[in-house]
């Protein structure tokens, strides 16, 4: 299917939705879908239209987004993926209420848009199903909460002093994340655990692990549900990796898996020291061989590299353990079906169908090559000197987003995976957003040099 749905017959799934629609009392749809920057948009219409953005997409203007297209292409249409569909539990009455379907977007000649981020996921994942593979992720997002002031803007004051795992009184925040796996759980979602973080105000929800697609998905939901419920309680929740100086940031890590067309787990062997097969090694090689380039798409802000520095459990070292957390990569003590590594450097402002791409293309290039990531590092990696970092072959990340970006233009099996569009795109708005930086006078510049020369 191209445009839309062409014979005009709508799928199984797709006449289950409106059924839903009809027995839920929806009045309005949310069609949702992200830009190249990982901000969700949607467009709201009559739930009467379901049927058309089903069969026909429904329209809108694609130079309004940002990294889409220009003015002259600006056609473009949301199809709505009918299994996305979730009643959003704030609903206005008990009367009538709202749902949401994430959509892909279609161009001018009613082909998949290539920039599409969703379209850029589906891509990758088509790639490792050829290859006899299916991507499972199970992703930690972490945030904050914070406090408005008088006119309701937000500050950088916590709503709590809790720390890692407190408990009332210390953690305020217990009954809004209550709260927010409430309707989570509501919009379909499995959660696993809840607890306060390091640092004051800082939280972290975990949801089960899915389809990378799903994941993708399922991030960008997330995201949309903590801020809506943060607000219900009168606070500001942040996905901003380091929004506070001298204390730990907001991370993403992500637990990632293959398994074959049987189901069976390709990354588990329990003969194996660290429970993993060969195939589990060399896409682990692959994503320590790519890591500097996907940092650009999995830490896409001038802020992520305030996370990514020493001294606050940030892994900014390529290299991989069991043991410790200062490595780019760590294998769990897990066997079996739940064998499996957790990437620990993304942060929760990346565009989710952006960085699962990036990295799902790094560890598929990494089996295509047979690629070795070598033995792991069981010292704390955060103890070494240069020298020493030199010896056993540990190179860092980016240390900051310019860096990244020429890392992430110069990697060609990230480029081609993320097709030519967004690797137009993507570096290119990156590369405004860093200059801005550059040139941007801060707080600690005047407070240090204004009246000191």
């Amino acid at each position: 299917m191209t445009n839309g749905n062409p014979t005009g017959d709508l799928s199984p799934s797709e006449q289950a939705v409106l059924e839903k629609i009809d027995e839920q009392n929806i009045d309005f749809l949310r069609l949702q879908f992200t830009d190249i920057l990982g901000t969700v948009k949607n467009v709201s219409v009559p739930a009467h239209q379901a049927e058309k953005a089903f069969t026909e997409g429904i329209y809108f203007d694609g130079s309004s987004i940002e990294g889409f297209v220009r003015i002259q292409e600006s056609d473009m249409r949301l199809v709505p993926d009918p299994e996305t569909f979730s009643v959003l539990p704030w609903r206005a009455d008990e009367e009538s209420g709202a749902a949401r379907l994430i959509c892909d977007i279609v161009d001018t000649d009613g082909e998949p848009f290539e920039g599409g981020p969703r379209q850029v996921l589906k891509s990758v994942l088509a790639e490792a199903e050829e290859m006899g593979y299916s991507v499972s992720i199970g992703p930690e997002p972490e945030f904050f909460l914070f406090k408005k002031d008088e006119d309701g803007n937000a500050t950088t004051e916590p709503h709590d002093n809790g720390g890692y795992f407190d408990l009332a009184p210390k953690d305020l925040a217990s009954d809004v994340r209550k709260d927010i796996i409430f309707t989570l759980e509501e919009m379909g979602f499995e959660i696993e655990a809840s607890h306060h973080e390091v640092a004051e105000g800082q939280h972290e929800i975990n949801f089960k692990y899915d389809d990378a697609l799903t994941t993708a998905d399922n991030i960008a939901t997330f995201r949309a549900v903590v801020r809506a419920v943060a607000e219900q309680h009168d606070l500001h929740a942040t996905f901003m990796p380091k929004p506070i100086a001298e204390i730990n940031g907001s991370g993403m890590h992500s637990h990632i898996s293959l398994f074959d067309e049987q189901g069976n787990n390709v990354f588990a062997d329990d003969d194996d020291e660290f429970n993993l097969s060969e195939t589990a090694y060399q896409f682990m090689g692959g994503f320590l061989e790519h890591a500097p380039a996907f940092t650009a798409v999995t830490n896409p802000t001038v802020n992520s590299y305030k996370r990514l520095v020493p001294g606050y459990e940030a892994p900014i070292y390529v290299a991989w353990s069991d043991t410790n957390r200062s490595a780019l990569i760590r294998v769990p003590d897990a066997a079996g079906v739940s064998a499996r590594f957790e990437i620990r450097s993304p942060d929760p402002s990346c565009n989710p169908y952006l960085a699962m791409a990036s990295l799902i293309a790094a560890g598929l290039d990494g089996i295509k090559n047979d690629a070795d990531p070598g033995e792991p590092v069981r010292e704390d990696i955060y103890e070494f000197d240069e020298q020493k970092r030199e010896e056993y072959g540990i190179d860092t990340l980016p240390p900051n987003l310019g860096r990244a970006i020429d890392a992430f233009e110069d990697d060609e099996v990230i480029l081609d995976a993320l097709g030519e569009h967004v690797a137009e795109k993507f570096p290119e708005a990156k590369r405004q957003e860093f200059g801005e930086y550059l040139t941007s006078v801060s707080e600690w510049e005047e407070e240090r040099y204004l009246e000191k020369f």
